[in-house]
């Protein structure tokens, strides 16, 4: 899961929304009760004005103080101009972020010494002031404040004129306050939002974990837990040359955290589908993800059973293999949650209720149910073209960076780099890409015109061998190169098949998302929370541990001890030789990763998690397998955020790197290694 950047399946056209409004239709008070009893749990990607203050006290018997959301929000950063947005928060008055491993990953630039072994291997720790590593292309935004500004917009404005209108409230905002300013549309138009940012543009990376320690277990563990990952960055912003000030810094928890405890989550959750109809999720669960899997599954095969001839082949193979195996991963935790009879129940119910509701409303009626019928339609029909879809369109070629290179030439977009990309690595792709046009059939694709009379395995090693982009990979491929040929006999099918994908589920999606949200906006205001846009948040719920499908009880929280019980300094489990030397003077039964129930929606990576003192206790990366389902419903009682411990943090630094600088900058105090 964490490293997948990839977005929520299905399109809901220009994302999905932020927030409601202010309506409670109590003429419903069954709907309200249920939404209440959904809502008693921890579920819920709150904005932050419109947190859920009565649900806390209710449940927890909490009521932060006044300014508590206003200190966690200024605290916050949203880190953007990576491979995706994740999170980070200052801890202390001199600009010092904490994030995770993956936000330094533009701060390594081409070191080879760091960026050995496929992905960033070397760890990083700067001295004082200049040693900090500029880290290009990387910003970090702190929301200062919202505003609702649909009274700004005309109501019923073509796309056109509402983008005019947007772009106009953004220039105007801008202009008079000096700050980056976003409009955010809300329940899919039903309410927008005026966000405005400070942005920093120059950040250094302080300190970063080697890439074994941050991701140990590497592949292995991804999405599951116990996890034993010091997956955690520090980066610093700077403000005309200078470290930027930054007084309203979130203090670092020397008491940690407890089981049970209540915590808060302060990020920017990714995209989520909970608006998806329960037609929608089926689909899925039946026909997209099973075919999906089934062909991720045979190219993950092949690359396992490749022996690399030399090192640059090893790290050919690995950077195919990782984000693959990462999607695989993640694909395959939301089938077995959607696989489950709990979720598609609660999801089926909870639809059926609001139907009825909307059918029971004088202004909407029996009509305006008719959308969930149309999606239940569309699916059906659609879902025997979904094969050729996902071959020809939404997922061609998987692995295969010649073919992404001859297609996006065949059609005119930028082309991709071929930096790395290695022949066998690409044959074997191609080998089983044109076995999946073999099983689409001649009905579908020319396969007799593709493969004449060679086998797929065959055509594919004439292809890589005959094809120029290899050998001159700077240069734009010629037209009659053999994969761009390919490419181009491949795409008036793909032409036709998202032809006819539009006119089925396309604008439907779009459309349906829209009423389905606008209805929720009537039925429920801002008693329900909005779905994820990447865009900042809060989350609250326990640390609490619990038992996975496999019917074992897992504990809230691992230690270093866990990790040297599995550590063999070889595969996945490898570390850096700082970790084997300095273990004798670790405190081994120190907390270093634990669980909560907080919502992490589609993923919020770097997310500060702090205490009801609003003191940092850890830093969310990730989340265990039963959470991936959450991206369409939230389901509590098994599904868990994973966060690094503060003080795992904390002992890593002192007992491990030394980092006696950074450990003063916290506020913490250095002890004499080997003494506790």
């Amino acid at each position: 899961m964490a490293a997948d950047a990839r977005p929520v399946r299905l399109t809901f056209g220009g994302g999905i929304t932020e927030n409601h409004g202010v309506l409670k239709l109590l003429r419903y008070p069954f709907l309200l009760l249920f939404l209440g009893s959904i809502l008693t749990a921890d579920d819920g990607l709150w904005p932050y004005n419109q947190f859920p203050f009565a649900v806390l006290k209710d449940k927890y018997g909490f009521e932060p103080p006044t300014d508590f959301l206003d200190r966690l929000r200024l605290a916050s950063v949203r880190i953007g101009g990576g491979a995706q947005v994740v999170s980070g928060s200052f801890v202390s008055e001199n600009g010092l972020v904490v994030t995770n491993r993956q936000a330094a990953a533009a701060c390594f630039g081409g070191d080879p010494a760091l960026q050995a072994g496929g992905f960033q291997a070397g760890g990083f720790q700067a001295g004082k002031g200049d040693a900090e590593r500029p880290c290009p292309g990387l910003d970090a935004s702190v929301l200062l404040r919202l505003e609702d500004v649909t009274a700004k917009l005309k109501p019923g404005a073509t796309l056109a004129e509402r983008t005019a209108e947007i772009a106009q409230v953004e220039k105007e905002c801008a202009a008079k306050s000096g700050n980056v300013c976003q409009v955010v549309r809300l329940f899919e138009g039903g309410r927008y939002d005026l966000y405005q940012y400070k942005r920093y543009t120059d950040l250094r990376l302080v300190f970063a974990p080697e890439y074994s320690a941050a991701f140990f277990g590497k592949e292995r563990d991804s999405i599951t837990y116990l996890r034993y990952g010091l997956n955690v960055a520090f980066l610093r912003v700077y403000e005309a040359g200078s470290p930027a000030k930054t007084p309203g810094f979130l203090k670092w928890s020397t008491a940690g955290i407890q089981d049970q405890e209540l915590v808060f989550s302060a990020g920017n959750p990714g995209p989520t589908a909970r608006i998806a109809t329960a037609s929608q999720l089926a689909f899925l669960r039946d026909t997209a993800l099973p075919l999906e899997l089934s062909r991720l599954r045979a190219r993950i095969g092949v690359l396992q059973t490749l022996t690399p001839a030399n090192d640059a082949e090893a790290k050919a193979v690995q950077d195919v293999l990782t984000p693959m195996l990462a999607v695989f991963k993640s694909e395959a935790g939301k089938l077995i949650g959607l696989r489950d009879a709990r979720l598609m129940t609660r999801k089926s119910s909870f639809e059926g209720k609001i139907r009825r509701a909307v059918e029971a409303d004088s202004k909407l009626g029996l009509p305006a149910t008719k959308v969930w019928d149309d999606m239940s339609s569309a699916y059906k029909k659609w879902a025997a073209s979904e094969k050729t879809w996902q071959i020809l369109e939404a997922s061609a070629a998987p692995g295969s960076r010649l073919f992404a290179r001859a297609r996006q030439s065949v059609r005119g977009e930028a082309l991709a780099s071929l930096d790395g990309c290695n022949e066998r690595v690409e044959t074997l792709m191609l080998t089983q890409y044109l076995e999946d046009l073999k099983w689409l059939g001649e009905g579908e694709v020319p396969v007799k015109a593709i493969l004449g009379k060679l086998t797929p395995k065959q055509a594919a090693e004439a292809m890589v061998q005959g094809s120029g982009m290899l050998k001159n990979r700077a240069a734009a491929p010629a037209k009659d190169d053999p994969v761009v040929r390919l490419a181009t006999q491949l795409e008036p099918a793909a032409q036709k098949v998202r032809k006819k994908r539009e006119e089925l589920i396309g604008s439907l999606e779009v459309t349906a998302a829209e009423k389905i949200a606008q209805y929720r906006f009537q039925l429920f205001g801002a008693t329900d929370y909005p779905d994820g846009t990447s865009t900042p948040r809060v989350t609250f719920g326990t640390v609490s541990g619990y038992t996975d499908r496999a019917s074992v009880a897992q504990p809230f929280a691992s230690t270093f001890s866990g990790m040297y019980y599995r550590q063999n300094n070889e595969g996945p489990w490898e570390v850096a030789e700082r970790w084997v030397s300095s273990r004798p003077h670790l405190r081994e039964v120190t907390p270093l990763d634990f669980v909560s129930t907080c919502d992490l929606g589609g993923g919020d990576y770097g997310a500060a998690v702090v205490n009801r003192a609003g003191e940092l206790v850890g830093v969310t990366f990730d989340g265990n397998l039963e959470s991936l389902p959450n991206v369409y419903l939230y389901v509590g009682e098994q599904a868990r955020a994973v966060h690094v411990d503060a003080r795992g943090i904390a002992e890593a630094l002192d007992r491990v790197y030394g980092a006696a600088e950074l450990i003063r900058e916290l506020g913490l105090k250095m002890r004499e290694a080997g003494v506790d």
